[in-house]
């Protein structure tokens, strides 16, 4: 019986063919997101763990390796910080190069493995303005729950703020885990809050404006229900135990993940070739946001007998039904939507084989994600587990995107996997 590729596969758990094909394919590019892929999902960034092992790893894929995050490598609670901490000795990171190359702030924000770190196509004054906000967002807290403090004492109030606040560098962000948790018996309390934070995040877009620059940001909503007619991504407000929208990202224009994907593909290319197909200074700011563009700007510039096997790794994909007139209509999002369905969209113009490998994080301290359904069934006289509901409504039939591995057991499961096929693939150097 001949062995369904991959790429053609939805939902599978063939981890040993994903192994495989890590371990031996020569030109393969790994697009990976971080939290809640090779790192546990939680409340606090600042009690984030990554193990030594899997840095280790990632060094015996260098050049067909980069991380695509909405996160910072730089700063308190940057990335870099838990890659040192990682290690007895923190210098090693730097020494050794264990820092992981990629795209940070959505893709503004360019890393190589020892932590040199550039904004490309970032103004000075929009620098300025990206570092007034953490200060804005905690005094608009401190403002508003002085107001109303929603059953808590003023200790948790402090705590909470300081958890929530993340002076990200270039993607000021508000947190609103701790905060879920504080006001896990005011369920309406923490909707509120999230619409108070929603309004702050366009009050900041209005500021920018006045100081000349209207096109320079905009609001990332972690999770979220995809983008409306406008292009502005909908913020999805909680319900039950569900969390809903967390993360209040406020991000330069074109820190999108789909166009990072691009900009990886150009330093790929010149690591192969000595030439950037789209030139050595082209980063995100520059580039189209619609896939259709983006695929014909790789079609145009990339040679084909060059274009490597993408494999694409996240853990944030949603699909939720509403109903709008009568009639259910799916709103699709997540942080990592768009990267992967680009990667599959590559995949099926030049037909590269490319895959897309989602990891379930539903089981982190963060409760927004909906879980892998897994039943075991009975195939040719044997018990076997299939995952018979992925990450969507299960309704969405019509969903583009199409997960091609998947990971149940989560973080541990997948890096588990990545260490596996980093050790055949160095015993083959």
């Amino acid at each position: 019986m001949a062995i369904i590729p991959l790429h053609q596969r939805s939902l599978s758990l063939d981890h040993q063919l994903l192994t495989n094909l890590l371990a031996n394919t020569e030109n393969i590019l790994i697009i990976q997101d971080l939290d809640g892929v090779c790192m546990g999902l939680v409340k606090d960034p600042l009690t984030r763990v990554i193990a030594p092992e899997y840095l280790q790893a990632v060094k015996s894929f260098a050049g067909n390796f980069y991380v695509l995050t909405n996160g910072e490598h730089i700063g308190t609670r940057g990335v870099n910080r838990i890659v040192e901490k990682a290690f007895e000795n923190p210098a090693i990171a730097k020494e050794k190069g264990f820092y992981l190359s990629g795209l940070g702030a959505g893709g503004v924000q360019w890393q190589d493995c020892y932590g040199n770190v550039s904004h490309p196509g970032v103004s000075q004054e929009e620098m300025a303005f990206l570092e007034q906000v953490p200060n804005k967002i905690k005094t608009y807290l401190e403002e508003l729950f002085s107001q109303e403090n929603y059953g808590l004492d003023s200790e948790q109030i402090h705590k909470c703020i300081a958890a929530t606040v993340l002076d990200n560098k270039v993607s000021p962000t508000a947190n609103l885990n701790v905060f879920h948790e504080a006001l896990s018996n005011s369920s309406e309390g923490y909707r509120t809050l999230q619409i108070k934070i929603q309004s702050l995040m366009e009050q900041l877009l209005a500021e920018a404006t006045l100081k000349g620059l209207k096109d320079s940001f905009f609001v990332h909503y972690a999770p979220n229900l995809g983008r409306d007619t406008n292009g502005k991504e909908i913020i999805q407000l909680a319900q039950g135990k569900h969390s809903g929208t967390t993360d209040f990202q406020f991000m330069l224009k074109g820190a999108i993940k789909e166009v990072g994907v691009i900009v990886i593909l150009n330093r790929y290319y010149y690591q192969k070739t000595g030439t950037y197909p789209l030139g050595k200074d082209f980063n995100v700011r520059e580039a189209p946001h619609q896939q259709e563009e983006l695929l014909e700007i790789i079609k145009n510039n990339f040679d084909p007998a060059m274009m490597p096997i993408i494999v694409g790794v996240g853990d944030t994909v949603t699909s939720k039904a509403q109903e709008i007139d009568g009639k259910i209509e799916f709103k699709r999002g997540g942080s990592d939507r768009g990267f992967l369905e680009l990667i599959q969209a590559i995949s099926k113009e030049l037909n590269t084989g490319n895959i897309v490998v989602y990891v379930d994080s539903s089981d982190g301290e963060v409760k927004n994600r909906k879980p892998l359904k897994l039943e075991k069934r009975i195939e040719n006289e044997q018990e076997v587990w299939r995952v018979v509901e992925g990450a969507g409504d299960s309704r969405d039939t019509e969903d583009p995107l199409r997960l091609n591995v998947v990971f149940p057991g989560g973080y541990k499961e997948y890096t588990s996997l990545f260490q596996k096929a980093a050790k055949i693939r160095q015993g083959k150097c």
